[in-house]
C-alpha cells in the first residue's frame, strides 16, 4: 500500500529535496511523502544505518532516495556534504530542516554543555544547512526551505533549551525570508504541537502519562499524526505556496489559541474524536502502544 497523500502524485517530479533527520519520526514520514510525490529525496542524519533503512523503504515503495551521514552541527561537515549532494544530484529545489533533539529537564538543572548541545542541534544546524545550500546552489536556482520548529510561543516547561532554540529558528526563518527573497528563495516554518511520533517512545513512564493527559486539554481531543505535519511541509514546498514566505504554520489542533477561561468551562469541553478525524496517510507509520485506548502502564517500567 503506497503513501496516501492528498497532493498530486507528480508534484515534485524531477526535483531533489533534502530532509535532515530523515532516519526516524517526522523526518522519515516527510521523506516518504516527498518520494511518493516524485521527488528524489536525500535524507541526512548522524546514524547511517537508520538512514539506509529508510532509504531502502522508499526504494522498495518505488521512490528515489539517497542518504548522507554527517553532523549538521559541524560547519565543515555541512559544507562538504552539501557539495557532495550537489555533485551527485544536481540543483536542490527544497530543504526541510527537520533534525532536532532535546532531553527533559528543568532550566535549573541544565548544564551549559546540555544547553549548547540542544541549541546547536535545533538552531545552529538548520542555519548551517540553509546558508550552505544558499551559497552553493540556491543563489542561482532559487528554492524553498522549511524549518521544523515547535509550539513554543507560550513556553516549553521541561524543554526550555529546545523552546529557546525553536524560537530562534522562527526568527531566523523570518530574517532569511527577507534577506533571500531576491534570490527566489522562500523560507517558512512548520510548528508541530503534540504529535504521536516514534520519538515519544524514548520518554520515561511519568512523561508518557502526561502525554496521555494532554488530550484533555487539546481542543481536538487528540494528538496529531506525523502525516498531518508532513502535509503542511509539502504544501509550503509546493507551487501552491509560491507567494508565502517568512511564515510559520502551526499544526496543533488549536492548542495555541487556548485560554484558561475557555479550557475551564464545561460547555466548551473538547469535541468527540469522530468530529475531528485523523489524517494518517503514512502507510509505514509506527503505532505507539501507550496511546491506544485501554492501554495499561507497567508501573515497574
Amino acid at each position: 500500500m503506497p503513501y496516501n497523500s492528498v497532493f498530486s502524485a507528480d508534484l515534485f517530479a524531477g526535483q531533489t529535496i533534502i530532509v535532515t533527520g530523515g532516519g526516524s519520526g517526522i523526518g522519515r514520514c516527510i521523506a516518504h511523502e516527498l518520494a511518493h510525490l516524485g521527488a528524489n529525496v536525500v535524507i541526512t542524519g548522524r546514524k547511517r544505518e537508520k538512514l539506509e533503512a529508510v532509504a531502502a523503504e522508499i526504494i522498495e515503495d518505488g521512490g528515489k532516495a539517497d542518504c548522507f551521514a554527517f553532523d549538521i552541527r559541524e560547519e565543515d561537515a555541512v559544507s562538504g556534504n552539501i557539495a557532495q549532494i550537489l555533485a551527485r544530484h544536481g540543483p536542490v529545489s527544497g530543504l526541510v530542516n527537520n533534525a532536532g533533539g532535546q532531553f527533559l529537564a528543568k532550566l535549573e538543572d541544565i548544564s551549559q554543555k546540555g544547553w549548547e548541545t540542544v541549541v546547536r542541534t535545533n538552531l545552529t544546524g538548520g542555519f548551517l544547512m540553509s546558508r550552505e545550500l544558499l551559497n552553493q546552489s540556491m543563489k542561482s536556482t532559487g528554492g524553498a526551505i522549511v524549518n521544523i520548529t515547535a509550539d513554543h510561543e507560550r513556553s516549553m516547561p521541561g524543554l526550555g533549551h529546545s523552546g529557546a532554540a525553536r524560537a530562534g529558528t522562527e526568527n531566523f526563518t523570518k530574517t532569511a525570508a527577507l534577506e533571500w527573497a531576491h534570490y527566489g528563495v522562500r523560507v517558512n516554518a512548520v510548528a508541530p504541537g503534540y504529535i504521536a511520533t516514534s520519538g515519544l517512545k524514548q520518554y520515561p513512564l511519568a512523561h508518557k502519562k502526561r502525554i496521555l493527559r494532554r488530550k484533555n486539554f487539546i481542543p481536538s481531543r487528540r494528538l496529531s499524526t506525523e502525516a498531518e505535519v508532513s502535509a503542511a511541509v509539502v504544501f509550503l514546498l509546493s507551487p501552491g505556496a509560491s507567494f508565502i514566505s517568512g511564515e510559520s504554520i502551526g499544526v496543533n489542533g488549536a492548542v495555541a489559541t487556548m485560554t484558561a477561561e475557555y479550557a475551564m468551562a464545561p460547555e466548551n469541553a473538547p469535541t468527540a474524536d469522530d468530529r475531528y478525524p485523523y489524517y494518517d496517510g503514512f502507510h509505514r507509520s509506527e503505532k505507539l502502544d501507550f496511546l491506544a485506548d485501554g492501554f495499561e502502564f507497567d508501573e515497574d517500567e
